[in-house]
C-alpha cells in the first residue's frame, strides 16, 4: 500500500473498530476535525457551512465572472475563461514566477463568487442526484427553469464532472464538505495537511481591480504535489478538486494601490507542455507551452491543499 494512503486507511479501520458509524451523525465541522485534526479550516470553507438551499431563480447561480479557469475536456487545458484579459490586457491573470519577487507590481481583481452559497450536509448531498442523466430531476428539485441560462450551466457542470482526469492528475467533484475532505485524505494523507485560500485582510467583500505590490512570498510546501478545489456555479456548493504533481504553491503578501492588504495564494504550473497552445496564458505571457512555469493567483473562494514536508 502506498504510504500516502495509509493514514486515511488506518483511520477508517480504527473508526470501524470503535463503531465508526458515528461519522454519519457528525456535523461537517466535526468530520473535518476527525479526519484532519491538525488542519485549521480556512474562512473560504467555514463561510459555506449553514442550512438551506440558497438557489433562487430570481437571483440565479453564482457567477464565475472574469476568473482564471483551466478547463477539462477533450482538448486538454483548453482556452481559459479570460474575458477580463481581453477587456483589460494589463490585468495580471497570468504571470511569470519571477514576478513573485518583492517590489514587483501586478494588476489584480479579487472577488468571492461563493458569497451566500452553502454546502449541503453529506446525507442531503448524497440523496440528491448528481449526474447528467438526471438533469431534469435536478432542475425540478431546485426550481431551475429548463432551457434557461442557469439550466445550461448546471448541465455543463455535470458533464465536466463526469469527464476523466487529465493525464497525470486525479480529480473529483465534491458535493459536500465531507466528500472534499475524503478526496484530500485519500490523496495527500491526514496529517501535516495545510488548507489555504486568498484572504482579503479586513475586508468581507470584493476589492477593486488595481495595482498590487508584492511585499513578500514564500513556498507553501517543498513537494510539487497539491490539490486545488475550484468552486462551480451550481445551486449549492460544489467544488472541482484536482490533484496535480508539477506545481509550486506560494503565499504572497500584497498591498494594493488603495492600501488594501491581501494574503494571496499563487499556483505555478511547472509543466505546460500538454496545454493547448491557444491557452490565454501563452497569449498573456508571450511564451510557448512547456518553456517556463505559468503562475496565477487564486480567488478567495478557491482552496489549495498542500502537504508539509
Amino acid at each position: 500500500m502506498d504510504m500516502i494512503f495509509a493514514p486515511f486507511f488506518c483511520f477508517l479501520l480504527v473508526s470501524a473498530a470503535q463503531g465508526g458509524g458515528s461519522h454519519a451523525a457528525m456535523s461537517p465541522e466535526q468530520y473535518w476535525r476527525s479526519i484532519l485534526p491538525d488542519t485549521p479550516m480556512p474562512i473560504s470553507i467555514s463561510q459555506l457551512l449553514g442550512d438551506g438551499y440558497p438557489y433562487s431563480p430570481a437571483v440565479g447561480l453564482p457567477k464565475r465572472g472574469d476568473r482564471v479557469q483551466i478547463r477539462y475536456g477533450p482538448n486538454i487545458y483548453g482556452l481559459a475563461a479570460s474575458q477580463q484579459f481581453f477587456k483589460d490586457p494589463t490585468m495580471g491573470l497570468f504571470f511569470l514566477e519571477t514576478n513573485l519577487q518583492s517590489s514587483k507590481s501586478i494588476k489584480l481583481h479579487f472577488a468571492n463568487m461563493m458569497a451566500g452559497t452553502k454546502f449541503l450536509p453529506r446525507g442531503e448531498a448524497d440523496a440528491v442526484p448528481f449526474s447528467s442523466k438526471d438533469l431534469q430531476e435536478i432542475l425540478a428539485r431546485f426550481g431551475v427553469r429548463p432551457g434557461s441560462v442557469d439550466a445550461s450551466v448546471v448541465k455543463n457542470i455535470l458533464l465536466e464532472c463526469e469527464l476523466p482526469a487529465n493525464k497525470g492528475e486525479k480529480k473529483a467533484c465534491a458535493t459536500s464538505l465531507e466528500s472534499m475532505v475524503d478526496f484530500v485524505a485519500s490523496s495527500l494523507g491526514t496529517r501535516d495537511i495545510k488548507a489555504a485560500s486568498t484572504f482579503l485582510v479586513g475586508k468581507d467583500g470584493d476589492t477593486p481591480a488595481q495595482e498590487y505590490t508584492v511585499t513578500g512570498a514564500r513556498r507553501m510546501a517543498e513537494t510539487g504535489q497539491l490539490i486545488a478545489c475550484h468552486p462551480e456555479s451550481y445551486p449549492y456548493a460544489v467544488f472541482m478538486c484536482h490533484l496535480t504533481e508539477a506545481t509550486r504553491a506560494y503565499k504572497a503578501s500584497l498591498v494594493g494601490k488603495d492600501g488594501a492588504a491581501v494574503e494571496a495564494v499563487a499556483v505555478c504550473h511547472t509543466d505546460t507542455a500538454e496545454w493547448n497552445p491557444k491557452h490565454a496564458a501563452f497569449q498573456v505571457l508571450d511564451v510557448k507551452p512547456g518553456t517556463v512555469p505559468v503562475c496565477h493567483f487564486v480567488q478567495p473562494d478557491v482552496v489549495v491543499w498542500t502537504r508539509r514536508g
